[in-house]
């Protein structure tokens, strides 16, 4: 279900809350995390760059992560992940994690990216449309994107379902390419 060293981490991450019973704070601290990342430039540029060093990303971790109160299993885990030289992966450690919550409730993630962010009403449209087609609960992990234009595009498993006008747009470029 996942793979690569996201998967791996986010597995061993997953087993160990588990193990512990802290699967619901260890999914809050890393969507606690998540938001940081999402707004912040800086953090984001620490956690991309090669040029830090593995201390000097744990040392500037370490004090996000006492600001953010984020503690536990969830900061020891990031710890290792700054040490290890794999925070450059952690944005796809954390969706990895959260499918593994999803699909040990018998839920699915469905990314959507929209042009605007959804209101409440098309999220439960939403929601109930694709729990028709896959059976299980879903919940979505939302992102925005304006060069879509409009439209959504959504990711459920290995499915993706792409109507955005951007996309639109660009097949009806390729068509009048064909033609002229």
């Amino acid at each position: 279900m996942v793979s690569g060293v996201a998967g791996r981490y986010a597995t061993a991450l997953f087993d160990l809350a588990k193990d512990e019973k802290a699967v619901p704070a260890v999914s809050k601290d890393l969507d606690t995390f998540a938001a940081l990342l999402d707004g912040s430039d800086d953090l984001t540029r620490l956690v991309r760059s090669p040029v830090f060093s593995a201390e000097d990303q744990a040392k500037a971790l370490q004090g996000v992560l006492k600001k953010a109160k984020i503690g536990g299993l969830t900061a020891n885990f990031l710890q290792l992940v700054a040490r290890n030289r794999r925070l450059f992966a952690v944005r796809d450690m954390v969706s990895a994690f959260r499918a593994l919550v999803a699909a040990d409730k018998d839920e699915m993630v469905a990314e959507v990216t929209s042009a605007h962010p959804l209101k409440v009403a098309q999220q439960k449209s939403l929601k109930a449309a694709l729990k028709s087609v896959t059976g299980k609960t879903v919940t979505l992990e939302e992102s925005v994107d304006p060069a879509l234009i409009g439209g959504l595009v959504v990711k459920v498993g290995s499915r993706m379902i792409d109507t955005s006008i951007r996309t639109k747009l660009n097949s009806l470029q390729t068509r009048m390419k064909e033609v002229g």
